[in-house]
């Protein structure tokens, strides 16, 4: 059974940092594509970043040179580094994994099969 489990979540000023985890199990972590996508209230879900399974990285326009993105195979855990954050970035953020290459703009090319629970990132002003 596949699971993934988010951790780090909390509340940062604005400007701020923050650092995602994801731990994975149950399944091959290192042939998924693994991404990062976030949910702000009465907001559509959208996709943040995602990694595939040979480190390239693709982001949105939205953490473009703020947020990295990266994945510790041998830990089976997936990363991101949030920085410079703005009351914007407040949502809750969920890890997903999918069969299948990165595309662009922040996410894997085909819909995600896996979920995790979400963390919630909340930035003050």
């Amino acid at each position: 059974q596949v699971q993934l489990q988010e951790s780090g979540g909390g509340s940062v000023q604005s400007g701020g940092s923050l650092r995602l985890s994801c731990a994975a199990s149950g399944y091959m972590y290192s042939s998924y594509c693994m991404g990062w996508l976030r949910q702000a209230p009465g907001k559509e879900r959208e996709g943040v970043a995602a990694i595939a399974s040979d480190g390239s990285t693709s982001y949105a326009d939205s953490g473009q040179g703020r947020f990295t993105i990266s994945r510790d195979n041998a830990k089976k855990t997936l990363y991101l580094e949030m920085n410079s954050l703005t009351p914007e970035d407040t949502a809750m953020y969920y890890c997903a994994a999918v069969v299948g290459p990165l595309r662009y703009g922040g996410t894997c090319q085909f819909i995600y099969s896996y979920w995790g629970q979400g963390a919630q990132v909340t930035v003050s002003s």
